[in-house]
């Protein structure tokens, strides 16, 4: 069976349900193509400041502000022996109003709301439906999907333009080879939840802590509503598999005791009693576009978590794309090098996060010991971590590489020429 729709997109999740809404709102007629039935489970759930921009882009700001999704004003660090650092507050910084509120959310009702958005917009959303393969013509452009439904059936799907925003496991990245890992952000992540363990008091309830265990590893810890806290660990494998231990649990509840804030804030609640493992997560696809397709979100790069970009990152991309591709399609040429700009956006953003992640994982860096010598640093490198990447910090750059070695950027994410 044929369907021919302007534009369709793999993955439901907040890259590809951005994407699908403005596009629809545009007038486009937009498929978007789920392998699951939402509401599913998913990992990233705090939200950073610059999140607001494509939230309010997308209308959502009013919805989030009524929800039960636990405010999040700031981020703190925990030493090991519990010491805790003044809170990092964004209205410090940022409007009160606006910016400097963000949320801690359970993605499977966030990524519902998302959906739901796309479809009031006028995006169809086809869920449990798995896409097998890239349709190509002769010249080897992407024309559509082939895609399998739940009862198994196959159709043939056809459209002027592919989207891939089928997240970390990355569809198309895959099947053409353009998956690369980062040459150092291979760490291994454990996590599980909490019910009624400690919180902190006021507005510092629903911050973000982030605290260290030994050879650069650390927890977070993320506040949600109905009392729930999402926990985890993230480190190198070889750390967190010392002495052979190999169970998530024993791995997780080890860490505990390598941290007296965590030690104590979790001694008060119980594990819900499910862990999860996730291990070698940060890559970046060589291209962001070709011949029929675009990548959005993580599809298109997923760097480590430790500064909460990803879901930021994600709304992002779907608005830059949506945009980009609007003007695509109204020019009537979906060429690859329409998506020059979009591409050098992305790539510039991720890779101002990667840097801070770099240095971040050095073992003898400090983001203190920078501000201590150069206290105007401090105001960029919070407008970096809070998600406004998309600026120039050349002279950050070079402040930070006198503490630690930068990466050089990665020559990967432009499109890939027709």
């Amino acid at each position: 069976m044929n369907s021919h729709h302007d534009v369709l997109i793999i993955g439901g999740g907040p890259a590809g349900t951005s994407t699908a809404s403005l596009l629809a709102e545009y007038g486009h007629k937009v498929l978007v193509i789920e392998r699951e039935k939402f509401p599913r489970y998913h990992i990233g759930e705090s939200l950073i400041p610059f999140t607001f921009g494509p939230l309010e882009r997308l209308g959502l700001i009013p919805t989030m502000k009524k929800s039960h999704f636990t405010k999040k004003y700031s981020v703190s660090f925990v030493q090991p022996d519990g010491k805790r650092s003044q809170p990092f507050y964004f209205f410090n910084r940022y409007d009160r109003e606006t910016v400097a509120q963000t949320w801690q959310v359970l993605r499977s009702e966030f990524d519902l709301m998302l959906m739901n958005h796309a479809r009031a917009k006028g995006a169809e959303v086809r869920e449990e439906t798995t896409v097998t393969k890239l349709l190509k013509d002769d010249s080897g452009r992407v024309i559509g999907v082939e895609v399998q439904t739940k009862e198994g059936e196959k159709q043939h799907l056809l459209a002027k333009l592919v989207i891939d925003a089928s997240g970390k496991e990355a569809f198309s990245t895959l099947r053409e080879g353009w998956r690369v890992k980062d040459p150092y952000l291979n760490k291994v992540a454990v996590w599980t939840y909490y019910k009624g363990s400690k919180r902190e008091a006021g507005i510092d309830e629903g911050a973000t802590t982030i605290a260290f265990v030994p050879d650069k590893g650390w927890f977070w810890h993320i506040p949600q509503h109905d009392d729930m806290v999402s926990v985890g660990v993230v480190a190198e494998g070889k750390y967190l598999s010392r002495d052979g231990v190999k169970d998530p649990k024993a791995m997780f509840e080890r860490e505990i005791r390598e941290n007296k804030w965590i030690e104590e804030h979790l001694s008060q609640g119980q594990s819900t009693g499910q862990y999860w493992i996730t291990s070698e997560y940060s890559f970046h696809s060589k291209f962001g576009a070709s011949s029929g397709l675009l990548l959005v979100g993580d599809a298109y790069a997923f760097l480590d978590p430790v500064f909460s970009s990803g879901v930021m990152l994600a709304l992002k991309s779907g608005v830059l794309a949506a945009d980009a591709v609007h003007a695509a399609l109204k020019a009537n040429d979906v060429s690859p090098e329409r998506f020059a700009e979009y591409g050098r956006l992305m790539r510039e953003g991720v890779e101002n996060m990667r840097k801070l992640v770099y240095a971040f994982y050095n073992p003898n860096f400090s983001f203190k010991d920078v501000v201590m010598k150069y206290p105007d640093a401090g105001n960029e490198i919070t407008d970096c971590l809070s998600g406004d990447v998309n600026k120039d910090y050349s002279s950050l750059w070079t402040k930070i590489r006198e503490f630690a070695p930068l990466p050089d950027s990665l020559p990967y994410g432009m499109p890939m020429a027709a």
